[in-house]
C-alpha cells in the first residue's frame, strides 16, 4: 500500500520493506520513502562514537560492543535490522557517524561536494537508498524547481575558460569533473527534508531510468551536531 504525494512533489510514501524496493518510479516521482516512526535512543549510540575525522562507520561488530540503556539497545537492533535487510536486498550499506563532510574548494564558483544540490550518476540500473537516525537530515528538490549549473550562462562561461580546450570536448570535460550533476534551486524552490527514521530510495542517472534521477543534498550541520545516516 502507498501514499501518493502531491502531482508536484517528487516524493511518495510506501508502507513496507517490499513496496520500497518493488514500487516503480514514475512521473514526478522519484523517491520514495518508507515511512517509519523510529524506536529507541540513537543519541546514545552517537555520544559514544569518537571521531577522529569529520566521519567514520560505524560496523555492526563496534555496536555489539557499545554498552547501551534499554533504549539505546532498541536503536541498535534497529539499525543492525536495517543492515541485514538491505544486504539480503543485495545492496552493500555503509552506517556513518558524520561531523561534517568534506568542502570542496577546488573551483569557488562551483564547489562538487554533497552540500551542493546533485544527483548520483550510475552505469548499470541501481539507485540510492539512504536513512537519517540522528541529527539534519537530507533534503530533495523537485526538478521542476531547479536548473542545471552547467546551463546557466555565467556559469558556463567561466566553466569554459577552466576548461580552455576544442568546443567538441566541453560536454565530455563536464561530465568527467561531474559539473553536470548538480543543480541550483530557482527562486520558488522549496527544497523537502527527507526526515528522520524514514529509509529513502532516490532514482539515480543511468542508462534504463525512467524518471529524472532525484536532487537532493546533504544538510549543513548546525552547532556540530553529528548525524548518524545510513546509505548504499
Amino acid at each position: 500500500m502507498t501514499n501518493q504525494s502531491p502531482p508536484t512533489q517528487p516524493i511518495q510514501f510506501v508502507n513496507t520493506f517490499r513496496d520500497l524496493v518493488t514500487t516503480p518510479f514514475q512521473g514526478n516521482v522519484n523517491a520514495l520513502c518508507w515511512k517509519r516512526q523510529l524506536i529507541g535512543d540513537f543519541s546514545e549510540i552517537v555520544n559514544q562514537i569518537a571521531l577522529n575525522e569529520n566521519m567514520t562507520e560505524l560496523h555492526p561488530d563496534e555496536l555489539h560492543g557499545l554498552k547501551l540503556s534499554e533504549q539505546g539497545q532498541l536503536a541498535r537492533e534497529m539499525l543492525l535490522q536495517d543492515l541485514k535487510t538491505l544486504e539480503a536486498h543485495g545492496a552493500s550499506p555503509t552506517l556513518n557517524v558524520i561531523h561534517s563532510y568534506e568542502r570542496d574548494d577546488s573551483y569557488p564558483f562551483f564547489p562538487t561536494d554533497v552540500y551542493s544540490f546533485h544527483v548520483d550518476r550510475s552505469p548499470i540500473p541501481v539507485d540510492t537508498y539512504l536513512c537519517t537516525y540522528y541529527g539534519d537530515s537530507s533534503e530533495v528538490l523537485p526538478n521542476a524547481q531547479a536548473e542545471q549549473k552547467v546551463l546557466v550562462p555565467e556559469i558556463r562561461a567561466e566553466l569554459k575558460k577552466l576548461f580552455g580546450g576544442p568546443d567538441k570536448y566541453f560536454e565530455l570535460f563536464l561530465n568527467e569533473q561531474y559539473f553536470d550533476l548538480h543543480y541550483q534551486p530557482k527562486s520558488n524552490a522549496q527544497p523537502i527534508s527527507l526526515g528522520i527514521g524514514h529509509m529513502c530510495r532516490l532514482a539515480t542517472d543511468h542508462p534504463n531510468g525512467k524518471v529524472p534521477p532525484c536532487i537532493h543534498r546533504a544538510p549543513k550541520e548546525k552547532n556540530g551536531k553529528k548525524r548518524l545516516l545510513l546509505i548504499c
